[in-house]
C-alpha cells in the first residue's frame, strides 16, 4: 500500500475523477492528500474529500496567489481548517523563480499562514522555489513541522530541513535520468521521506510526459528502493509510517 501525500485533483485536469480514484485503488493507493492552494481549489478539494473516504486535504494559499489573497480569504482559510478532512496547511511558501518583485508580499503571506498553522497545531506543506534562504529564515520564526513539497535541492539543504524536523516530499523527479535527487535520498534515508506525485504534473519514468496521477506512486517507490537497496515493501511501510506521524488521517 502507498499514500500520495501531495496531488492536485480537479475537474479542470481530469475528465472523470471517479475513474481516477478507482485506478488509484487498483494499484493499492490507500489514501491521497489533495492540495488546495487557491480559493477555488480549496472549495473543490473539500467537495471531493466529502465524497471519498480515502481522500484528505491540505489547504493554504500558494505564493502565486499573493496578489489576490485578502483578509476575507485568510478568514475563509481559518474557517475551513475546522473541516474534518483537512490535515494540514499548504501548499504555502515562497517562489522567486520568475523574479523577486513581490518578495516582501510573499513573505508576509507565508508568515501569516505559518502563524495560523502554529495556532491550529497543523503540519505545513512548504513550496520553496529559488527561495531557500528566505524559506528557512521564515520557518525558524514559528513552531511548525511538516514536509518540504517536491524537494529538489542539494544534500546540504536537505540536511538543514532534516535537522529542523521536516520530511522531504519525493516525487517523479527522482526517476528522471538526469536527476541528482538520488543523492538526497541516500543522504536522508527513509526516515525523512514521504511519497508524492504533485499530479497532474511531473509524471515519473516510464510514463514521463503523460498526465500524472496517484496511480504512478509505485514507480517512485521502486526507484527509491533501488537507490537505498531495500525492498519496495520497506519503502511502503516506512513512508506510510512517516505520513501517519505527520498527518492525522482519521
Amino acid at each position: 500500500m502507498f499514500i500520495d501525500t501531495h496531488c492536485h485533483l480537479s475537474i479542470d485536469d481530469y475528465d472523470d475523477i471517479d475513474l481516477v480514484i478507482k485506478e488509484n485503488r487498483n494499484v493499492e493507493i490507500s489514501n491521497i492528500i489533495i492540495s488546495g492552494c487557491s480559493y477555488d481549489s480549496i472549495v473543490e478539494s473539500l467537495e471531493i474529500s466529502n465524497k471519498y473516504d480515502d481522500v484528505f486535504v491540505t489547504i493554504g494559499y500558494h505564493p502565486d496567489q499573493v496578489e489576490v489573497v485578502d483578509d476575507e480569504k485568510i478568514e475563509f482559510l481559518k474557517e475551513q481548517l475546522k473541516h474534518p478532512k483537512v490535515v494540514g496547511v499548504g501548499e504555502i511558501g515562497l517562489d522567486y523563480h520568475y523574479g523577486k518583485e513581490n518578495r516582501d508580499a510573499q513573505i508576509v503571506l507565508f508568515e501569516k499562514q505559518l502563524k495560523i498553522a502554529e495556532e491550529y497545531n497543523l503540519p505545513v506543506v512548504i513550496h520553496s522555489r529559488d527561495a531557500t534562504e528566505d524559506t528557512i529564515e521564515c520557518l525558524k520564526k514559528y513552531k511548525v513541522h511538516g514536509v518540504m513539497h517536491c524537494f529538489s535541492g542539494s544534500v546540504e539543504t536537505a540536511m538543514i530541513y532534516k535537522k529542523m524536523g521536516f520530511y522531504l516530499g519525493i516525487g517523479g523527479v527522482v526517476t528522471f535520468k538526469n536527476s541528482n535527487l538520488y543523492k538526497v535520498v541516500e543522504a536522508v534515508g527513509l526516515d525523512y521521506i514521504v511519497l508524492e506525485t504533485d499530479s497532474p504534473y511531473l509524471a515519473p519514468e516510464p510514463v514521463r510526459g503523460t498526465k500524472n496521477s496517484s496511480k504512478n506512486i509505485p514507480f517512485i517507490a521502486k526507484r527509491i528502493a533501488e537507490i537505498l537497496n531495500v525492498s519496495v515493501e520497506e519503502v511502503s511501510k516506512k513512508t506510510i509510517e512517516n505520513t501517519l506521524n505527520l498527518f492525522d488521517l482519521k
